[in-house]
Order: structure tokens, then sequence, then C-alpha cells
């Protein structure tokens, strides 16, 4: 049998060989079907390859309604700039995306209606979606991808992740799009010319913030001026309290006749602040339809309450605790040393960690961001936890009597993760002061923090959490490494399509992360959410994504 793409093309035969991979390790199911779709097979033929039928559909959805999830309402900025899906889930409503992550690991083509990669994916064929206007009646052209592509290649803008996603496409000198990169073949064609290979632009157009704006775009006038191509409209939004998203009337959405919906009328995100005791009130009033995320013993006790359904997926979601090699604390950089990062690391028990901070609901990881859910993933030898050890290395680089503060937010499970590292931290008798902010004061520089713990969206790829967050100079790279040796590496793994060979180049990069001390990562999360009976298409995405489109009542 013969595999093609959406246009008819032949996937590559990395993709054909990791597919009778993918038959025998269940494990690698999801990031296969991750890559397959990637490459443009659609999710009938990425099922088909592995043998297995897609998922079946939901029940019938009916028309109108409100929805009242649970959840952190933050304020909207420039979309490149996004650095909590809370934002994108509300701007969502109105600015879309050129391709969605599933939870089943496949790319659903959206504002784009397919593309094509060559063999060694140097060159993509963009096919944008005919039919696509924006919500002021304006024509979805080439154009603006096109643009939008161009803007995500723009590093002269602070915070902007979006150039970590596209770096290949960047001009080292110019720090903007390399020209010619990106060219618009016709009203409906992008094509994106790459310098060398790289395998993970697909998925990083499904990250959230990827959100498609139009031409003119001020993110200061974002709400006044809610112009996209989404179904629905902001009605407000106060940060802190509620976002309300509406039912646009005056606006034929392109979903309707490809995937249906929208449904719903109204959508309003409800902000309870950071305890889940407070959830669990708000659901018990009646108050909300949708959390979410639930963490901890907040989990089993949602599923106490009548007429709840508990809705959980596996994922590569993580919490990171990592010493700024940068941050200068009181006239010196106390992480810069190796020894003093190894030793932090060495002193703590990862299991522990999974056990205290998370109630045991997910995967022992090892300390460089790469995990069994990824296909590149290379299982390293069982790392030694070593107090004795730790606090020999720590007296030899002359930090014996230097007293770390670590930083955490103020809820359930990344607290008590941290404070699971502090613990053991002075058990191996090194020095350790927690402090705990508020979210609204600790998300303000989370990047800043001399040593603290953050939290991280699973992504599909391990290169590309790599070069988010640890690749040098990025703008998500809050643990202040740079390392030559490892950015090279890094380039010649996001060049290499074929699976087991960029896994061998993978395990190299894993050691050189773990042995610097780098960061503790120490486990992957399951992740839940609880949705009323009834309700469809508020179930826990697999990075933390809600589509208001979706939304739907069954009764």
């Amino acid at each position: 049998m013969e595999f093609l793409t959406r246009t008819g093309k032949k996937l590559p035969q990395s993709i054909l060989d990791s597919a009778e991979a993918a038959k025998r390790d269940p494990v690698n199911r999801r990031e296969f079907l991750a890559l397959a779709s990637a490459f443009g097979a659609t999710t009938a033929t990425a099922y088909a390859m592995i043998g297995m039928a897609p998922p079946a559909q939901a029940a019938a959805h009916k028309e109108g309604g409100t929805v009242r999830m649970q959840m952190e309402v933050r304020a909207l900025k420039d979309p490149r700039t996004y650095d909590w899906s809370q934002i994108a889930n509300f701007s969502r409503g109105w600015l879309e995306y050129l391709a969605i992550w599933e939870n089943d690991g496949t790319f659903t083509p959206a504002l784009l209606e397919s593309w094509e990669i060559n063999d060694n994916a140097t060159e993509y064929l963009l096919n944008v979606r005919q039919g696509v206007k924006w919500n002021n009646g304006e024509d979805f052209t080439a154009q603006d991808v096109a643009r939008n592509i161009e803007r995500w290649c723009d590093k002269s803008l602070e915070g902007n992740s979006m150039a970590g996603r596209f770096a290949t496409l960047i001009d080292e000198e110019s720090g903007k799009a390399i020209e010619g990169a990106i060219e618009v073949v016709d009203d409906h064609t992008v094509k994106l010319s790459l310098p060398r290979p790289d395998i993970t632009l697909v998925p990083g157009m499904a990250d959230y913030p990827a959100a498609i704006v139009p031409e003119g775009f001020d993110a200061d006038t974002m709400l006044d001026n809610p112009v996209g191509t989404g179904a629905y409209l902001p009605e407000s939004l106060e940060v802190g309290v509620k976002g309300v998203l509406v039912k646009n009337p005056d606006h034929t959405w392109w979903g309707t006749e490809v995937y249906g919906g929208p449904y719903i009328d109204r959508l309003e995100y409800i902000d309870y602040g950071t305890d889940p005791s407070a959830f669990v009130a708000a659901a018990e009033a009646e108050e909300i339809d949708a959390t979410y995320s639930i963490e901890g013993e907040y989990i089993d006790i949602f599923g106490t309450l009548d007429g709840w359904n508990e809705n959980s997926i596996a994922t590569a979601a993580t919490i990171v605790i990592r010493p700024n090699q940068l941050a200068d604390v009181d006239g010196m950089k106390p992480y810069e040393d190796e020894r003093v990062r190894r030793a932090i690391t060495m002193a703590v028990d990862n299991e522990v960690l999974l056990e205290l901070g998370y109630a045991g609901r997910g995967l022992v990881a090892e300390n460089h961001h790469v995990g069994p859910m990824h296909p590149e993933y290379a299982e390293l030898p069982a790392r030694t936890v070593d107090p004795e050890a730790a606090r020999a290395l720590m007296e030899e680089a002359g930090m014996a009597d230097f007293e770390h503060e670590l930083f955490s937010i103020d809820d359930a499970w990344r607290k008590d993760t941290t404070d699971a590292v502090a613990a053991q931290l002075r058990d191996a008798g090194i020095k350790v002061k927690r402090t705990i902010l508020p979210g609204s004061t600790f998300w303000n520089d989370w990047t800043k923090y001399p040593f603290s713990s953050t939290n991280w969206n699973a992504r599909p790829l391990g290169v590309q959490i790599w070069a988010l967050a640890y690749r040098s100079g990025e703008a998500w790279n809050e643990f202040g490494w740079s390392n030559p040796d490892f950015d090279a590496l890094l380039e010649k793994a996001l060049a290499t399509a074929n699976v087991d060979e960029r896994r061998k180049l993978m395990e190299e990069g894993e050691a050189m992360i773990q042995n610097a001390g780098v960061t503790i990562q120490p486990y992957w999360r399951s992740l839940y959410n609880h949705t009323r009976q009834g309700l469809v298409g508020a179930e826990h995405h697999i990075g933390f994504e809600y589509h208001p489109a979706r939304m739907a009542w069954t009764e």
C-alpha cells in the first residue's frame, strides 16, 4: 500500500520506517502520528500506517448555550510574546492558527488546507485554505501567512519566542527573515526555502504563540479592534476576574463547512485564583461547567462530585527547577560554576519529587527535558543520587556556607515540588531559603530569578523543547546556559528527519544537559480536568489549549 500526503506526494522513507517502529512500540505511537502529520499525512493515513483506526467522533452537538470555564484570566499582548496558554485560550476566539496539535499527536490543518515538505525538510509548500475571510470582510490570503511568518522571524522584539521556533529562517546578521526564504507563489501558496533542514516548523506553527494576526495588527488595540478569522469576538476582559467570548453573528466562519461548529453562543473564562479549593466550591455551587486543569488531591475530590466527568491525558508537560547561570547574587554569579549546579542535581531524588510534588501521577524524568513520549528519546544510564558527594562538591566550589534562595509560585503542585527540592538540599547540608510568590508577581520576571521553578507545556518533539529553552540566547532560555557544542549538535538534530539517526544525536545532547547540571527536570505530568456531564470539546488538551468553536452541549 502506498501512503501519500494530503496533496498526493509520497511520504519520505524515514516516515515509513518510523511507522514500522511505532507498530512495535505503543509508547511511540503518538509521536509517530505527530511526525507523519507534520510531513503532510492526513490523520486517517497516519493511523492506517500503524494499522489503527482514527478516534471515533463525539456525540451529536446542540446549537447554543453558554460554557463557563475556570481559568486564570491574563492580560493580552502581542501573540509572539505569549508565555502562558491562558492568554491564547482567550484570543483563540478570533485569532486562529495555521494548524492545530491534537491529543492523539496529529496536526489538523486549520488556516492552512495542507502542506508539503521535501524529503530532507529544506522546502515547505504551504497551501492556504481558500474561502477564508477576516471578520472585517477581507480575504485571507498567502500574503497574510507570509507576513506572519516574517513577524515570527523578528528577533528585535523582546520576548518573541517564535523566533526560536523559526530560527532556521532567520539571518544572523539582520535578526530578520532571510531574504527570499519566504516566497508568495500565488494568493493561496507560500513556499519556504530553508538554508538547512528543519523538521519542526509545522509543530511550531501549531504552538500557542503562533496566532495569526491581520495586517496592521496592534497589540494595544487588539481588544478594541478584534480583527481575526475566528468565530467569536471578545465581549469583555477583566484581568484576574473574567474574560467573555461571544459568537460573532456577522461573520461566516470557514470551519463550519470543514469541521462543524461553532456551537455555543458564549464562553466565559472565570478566574478563581490559584487555590484549587475555590474551583471545587465553584463546581459545587454550579458556577462553572469545566476546569482548566486540576492537580494533586483535588483530582480525587472532583471525582466525588455528582454530574462531573474526569478527563486525563499522559503528556510531556513538566516542571524545571533551575539555577540561572547568568544571575547576579550579591555581586557574584553562583550558578555559573558547574560544580554548584551539579551538586544541586546530585542531592535531589526525582522519584521523591514526583511522589511529594505530584502524588505519583506521572513518569520520572532524567534532568534533560526529553522523555519516552518523544520519538527521538534515548535512555541514559540511571542517575545516582548522592547527598554526601553533592555536599563535597559544593565545598570544593567554596559555596558550603552560601544560602540559596529558591523561588516558586504559590499554587499546589509547583509549590509542593519546589518544597521537596529545598528539603532534599537541606538534608544534604546545602542551605536553602524558600521564597513563595503569588502568580501575579512571579510571572512578571519568570526567566530572571537566580534559582526557581517553572512549569513547561508539552511539545511534540524533543528538539522543539531544546530549541525553545536550551539554545544560546533564546527568549525562553531561563537557564542562562550557553554551550556552542550543544547548539551545533541541536542544529544537526533539527536537520535530521530519520528518527533513529536523530536519537543518536539526542543521546549526546541529553548527556550534555544532564552532566552540566543545567536543571532538575524531575517528572512528566499526566494532566487532568473535569467537565460537567453533557459538555464536549472542553476535555484537557495535551498543550493546555481550549477551542471555543469545538465546545458544545449534547444534552
